[in-house]
This record gives C-alpha cells, sequence and structure tokens, in this order.
C-alpha cells in the first residue's frame, strides 16, 4: 500500500479480500475506538457523513486518484459494499469465468445496485435456468462470442457444460432483475439442502460470521447434518488485547464462539442458524484468486479444535 502513494493509480482490478480486510483492520475499528464515536456511527445520517469522510481516507490510501477499483473473483460482502457505496469510493463489479473470456456481466461505479454483479455486457445473453417458483433462483447459462467452443480434447466435459444449443451452463446460481441486472446466490455445489428441502447458501452465513470482532476469515459446512461454522480468528490481535487485560486467552476462545453463534442466528434464517462452531488454527487454504477451496474441508481436518 505505501507504493500506491507515489503510483496514484487511477485504475485497479482485485479481489474482494483486499478490500474487505481494509475495511475489518482500518475502518470499522476507528469507528469503534470509543463508545461516543459508536453512538454516533449508529444513527444513519451520521454514519453516512463519516462513511464519505472514510471514503476520502480509503481513496488516499490507494494515492488518491482512483477512478475505477474493479472488484472480481468472488461475491463482496455485504456490509462492505454498503460502506463503499456510503463512503462514494469508485468501485464496480465484474463476473464471469475462464470459459467466458472472462467477463459475462458488469457495471461502472456510476451503476452499481447492492449485492449485483450489473447487467450482462454487450453481445453477451444471460438466463436462469429452471427458476424456482417463488426464489426466481436458478442455474445462470450464457450465451456469446466470448463464451468457449468447449474444453481442449475433452468431449466428454464439454457436453456436462454446454447445451446442445449453444448455451454455457456456468454453475452459479442467481435471478436477473426487471432492468436485467444479475444478482449471484452462491455456486450450485456449495449449496445445502436443508431437513426441510430449503437452499441454504453458506456464502450468506460467512458475510455474517465475517463481521463479527476478532474474525478473519470462515466456512460453512454441513457435518452430520449440523450446519458447522468454521472459523479463523485473527490470533494475534486477541492474544494482544486479551493478555494485556491479562484474561486467560484459551478461556476467551470459548466465550468468542459462544458469542459469534448466538450473534449468527439472530440474524440469519431459521434454516440457516449454525449449530457448532470450530475454531480452525490456521489460515484456510486458498485459491490463487483468494477463494477458500471448500472441498478440503468436507470432512474433518486436522487444524479444527471443537
Amino acid at each position: 500500500l505505501p507504493a500506491l502513494k507515489s503510483v496514484r493509480p487511477t485504475l485497479m482490478l482485485t479481489v474482494p479480500l483486499i478490500i474487505e480486510k481494509l475495511y475489518r483492520s482500518k475502518v470499522m475499528p476507528a469507528f469503534k475506538k470509543n463508545w461516543l464515536v459508536k453512538s454516533l456511527y449508529a444513527i444513519p445520517p451520521l454514519r453516512k457523513k463519516m462513511n464519505t469522510i472514510a471514503g476520502k481516507k480509503l481513496k488516499d490510501t490507494f494515492g488518491g486518484e482512483l477512478k475505477f477499483f474493479g472488484i472480481g473473483g468472488a461475491k463482496l460482502d455485504k456490509t462492505v459494499e454498503k460502506f463503499l457505496r456510503e463512503a462514494k469510493f469508485p468501485y464496480a463489479i465484474g463476473y464471469g469465468l475462464t470459459e467466458t473470456s472472462p467477463l459475462l456481466a458488469g457495471v461502472n461505479p456510476l451503476r452499481t445496485k447492492l449485492q449485483s454483479t450489473g447487467p450482462p455486457l454487450e453481445g453477451v445473453t444471460l438466463k436462469i435456468h429452471d427458476p424456482g417458483k417463488f426464489t426466481g433462483e436458478g442455474e445462470i447459462y450464457a450465451k456469446g462470442p466470448n463464451v468457449m467452443k468447449g474444453y481442449y480434447k475433452e468431449p466428454e466435459l464439454t457436453r456436462e457444460v454446454m447445451t446442445e444449443d449453444g448455451w454455457f451452463k456456468t454453475g452459479d446460481l442467481g435471478i436477473l432483475d426487471e432492468t436485467n441486472y444479475l444478482f449471484i446466490r452462491g455456486r450450485s455445489k456449495n449449496v445445502i439442502i436443508g431437513p426441510g428441502g430449503e437452499n441454504i447458501f453458506p456464502e450468506d452465513i460467512e458475510s455474517v460470521i465475517n463481521n463479527f470482532k476478532h474474525v478473519a476469515e470462515s466456512l460453512v459446512i454441513q457435518q452430520k447434518g449440523k450446519l458447522v461454522a468454521m472459523v479463523h480468528f485473527n490470533r494475534e490481535e486477541i492474544e494482544e488485547k486479551y493478555q494485556a487485560m491479562k484474561e486467560d486467552v484459551e478461556k476467551k476462545y470459548e466465550e468468542l464462539k459462544k458469542e459469534l453463534q448466538e450473534y449468527v442466528n439472530a440474524r440469519v434464517s431459521k434454516f440457516s442458524k449454525i449449530q457448532e462452531v470450530i475454531l480452525q488454527k490456521e489460515e484456510f487454504v486458498k485459491t490463487a484468486t483468494k477463494k477458500i477451496k471448500r472441498f478440503l474441508y468436507t470432512k474433518k481436518h486436522p487444524q479444527q479444535e471443537t
């Protein structure tokens, strides 16, 4: 970040993890530093004014000349996006896959909608396959000149993702609103089916978890029919705070687990309530685009503690 002040870029492309970490490590602590600031921030008109000021400081962090801060590769946390909108930070959203070269939908900083990736790009057609009767959610299908013809020398794999009439199956679930803006709910392979057949999107629960104090990152999985939250706390932050207060740090972890479960369950639907919190000692293993490799954690991992 210090180098950006000399480079002073006008355009940046990044993944959500970068801005989310800045928000949780720099922005939110400033608004919670004492009871007075915290109380003022709870008042909507004052919160918006304070976010605008914070947005200017955030922009200065990136050199002060930023006009386009493109975010893609994963879904942006809702709370963080609300802040960016009120802060008037020039963020933009893009959505696509390697197979689509790579963009399908996107929107510039002046036309964003909360939690939307924006409308399809020019020349791209999107449709929702087999939408739910009540939710309108279904798998996102795409067609356009940027969509691949198939995987090289992999005809069977190609048939799995391409329909006979040329639609590409993205594997993502979403909806299109009345203005043709796309809203992504999550990966179809990540969806957890509830006891009554409900679709539970772990990404939505993780978004709530990640806004709890001292949480660095999280993953929600299903184990033996239970919703389990694997949580990696900021250990350095916790030890620094509670050892200075001469409190038992390990005991504090147990208290945080209980507080976290109550915090989350008060903010999600009855189908999405977590039944257990597991401590994840180390950071989760991630892809090159900083997405957690979920498949590694579908079974109990040796770095977990109940």
